[in-house]
């Protein structure tokens, strides 16, 4: 199979420059404060995956509420989690501009006012643009930099740091279930709902401990673990191969925007010294003119990364590998969704209530969920293991089991399936790693914003699919049928075009030789 991110494709390079001096590696990479960036990702997931995982609660309080058909009621849930995750490539532009601290503080004040202004909902229709919309955009705009601060702050321990911090999805899973059980219960839906949209509020808390990493700070990232001249060789070798292959993402515009930039800012200070020297003038307008212009560059600059990122000459999207990865996301994350938000109706449907409500089978898939985060993420990081593998065998496993789900029909049987959906659905802690051995951490923000879009396109088509194959058949067979075939057809993806990627690799690797 495929080994090393070689074999995997080509990535983007990472500006990383291995000096033959040895520098000293930054205590923070690693260790230090990365691992209260693991601690702000863990809480992230938690308060957004978590709750996410947890509205099959809240759906049925909406079905008996609104008295609406299941698949329009689903489009509430499946909005917030899809939007979430479609604003993905548009976050990454707020995060070029303003970096991932503010632009996740303004996403938790969104996400705690999109809960609690939900809790005057008169319809469902209302709900798809309180909660849906408004809670949907502020949850994106948290989660994408909780998952991109973690890939910059860790070099050697990625795939560990990444399962760490996304096992808040599984303890939030099933701390939100009983919450929001509880809430509901003593308060009813809407004052569950207004509770809920203060404890979001701890978002913004959690966006204040992403500190950014200085330029300086990430070059020294990529000497951490390199001490040997053999390692120092290596690193090297694969920082010139990324360029000779792909070339570095708009260097020369980036230079060019740089020297505007300068011209720019360098009229504002001239101006303002004449400002000064002239007598009479007053200062405010020159500091606000300046403070405009200044925001101007930020935003040009980062614009420009981004613009280059998604529609430059070497844009993520000449890699193919990359882009058989977007196919499998887009199949893939409506058959990790689908039975949380319809698990709840199914039990029901069996007749399984009474041991449901002992031990929820959506608490079950997300305490399995966390150690399979913390597993998968362990073996990856063995240095005889390729990550790449462990991420194919635990999409095989998940999708087994989504095909599996609709012939157990006891508690028994369910509890089983659910707990490998649990396990194998832990491959999502990989997802970053695997993007960035694919794109660079340089890339790594708008490359998984495109990721997470397509999973968010899945999310948001998957349970209202369902949803509506219930109201036709009164079954939930054929939904869970339909999305493991669509799900094994993106691994299919997965697969093929690696190995064609390597076997056009080497047929001009042969050329070259000859030549």
């Amino acid at each position: 199979m495929y080994a090393s991110r070689e074999d995997i494709g080509y990535d983007f390079g990472d500006d990383s420059k291995v000096g033959s001096k040895p520098i000293k590696p930054n205590p923070n990479i690693d260790g230090g404060w990365a691992w209260m960036i693991v601690l702000s990702s863990f809480l992230v997931h938690i308060l957004i995956m978590g709750s996410q995982m947890a509205l099959g609660i809240l759906n049925m309080e909406w079905l008996e509420e609104f008295n609406q058909s299941r698949g329009l009621t689903a489009w509430v849930s499946s909005l917030s989690m899809g939007i979430t995750l479609i604003v993905g490539p548009f976050i990454g532009l707020f995060i070029s501009m303003c970096g991932c601290r503010t632009t996740a503080i303004i996403g938790g004040i969104l996400n705690a006012l999109g809960w609690i202004l939900s809790a005057y909902a008169s319809n469902v229709h209302y709900l798809f643009l309180t909660f849906g919309v408004t809670a949907g955009i502020g949850s994106g705009m948290v989660y994408l930099p909780a998952v991109v601060m973690v890939g910059q702050y860790f070099q050697n321990r990625r795939a560990l740091a990444q399962g760490l911090s996304t096992t808040g999805t599984g303890f939030g899973a099933f701390l939100m279930t009983a919450l929001l059980k509880y809430l509901c219960t003593e308060f009813g839906w809407r004052n569950a709902m207004f509770i809920q949209g203060a404890i979001s509020l701890n978002l913004c808390v959690c966006g204040a401990l992403m500190r950014p990493l200085s330029p300086k700070e990430l070059r020294e990232k990529y000497v951490v673990g390199n001490d040997s001249e053999e390692n120092r060789a290596k690193a090297l070798s694969q920082s010139t191969e990324t360029i000779k292959s792909n070339g570095v993402l708009g260097e020369e515009p980036e230079k060019k925007e740089e020297a505007a930039n300068e011209e720019v800012l360098g009229s504002v200070q001239h101006i303002e010294i004449g400002g000064k020297s002239g007598s009479g003038r007053s200062m405010y307008g020159l500091r606000l003119f300046k403070t405009v212009s200044q925001l101007t560059v930020t935003v040009r600059r980062g614009f420009a990364l981004w613009y280059s990122s998604y529609f430059g000459a070497a844009s993520l999207f000449t890699n193919r590998v990359f882009v058989a990865f977007i196919i499998w996301a887009l199949f893939a994350y409506s058959s990790f969704v689908i039975p949380f938000i319809h698990l709840p109706e199914i039990v029901k449907q069996y007749k399984l209530s009474r041991q449901d409500n002992v031990f929820p089978l959506t608490s079950i898939i997300a305490i399995v969920h966390i150690f399979g985060k913390v597993i998968l993420g362990i073996i990856s990081d063995l240095p005889c293991i390729s990550t790449w593998n462990v991420f194919l065998m635990a999409n095989f496993t998940l999708v087994t089991c989504i095909l599996t789900l609709p012939l157990m029909q006891t508690y028994i049987g369910l509890a089983v399936v659910c707990a490998l959906i649990g396990f194998s659905s832990g491959y999502f802690s990989l997802m970053p790693v695997v993007t960035e051995d694919l794109v660079g951490t340089k890339h790594l923000a708008n490359a998984y914003g495109i990721i997470i879009c397509a999973n968010g396109i899945s999310a948001l088509f998957g349970p209202p699919f369902a949803g509506w194959i219930y109201d036709i058949t009164q079954k939930y067979d054929f939904s869970f049928y339909i999305a493991g075939l669509l799900y094994m057809v993106g691994i299919i993806f997965l697969l093929i075009q690696p190995c064609i990627q390597k076997k056009q690799s080497r047929h001009k690797s042969t050329e070259e030789a000859q030549v």
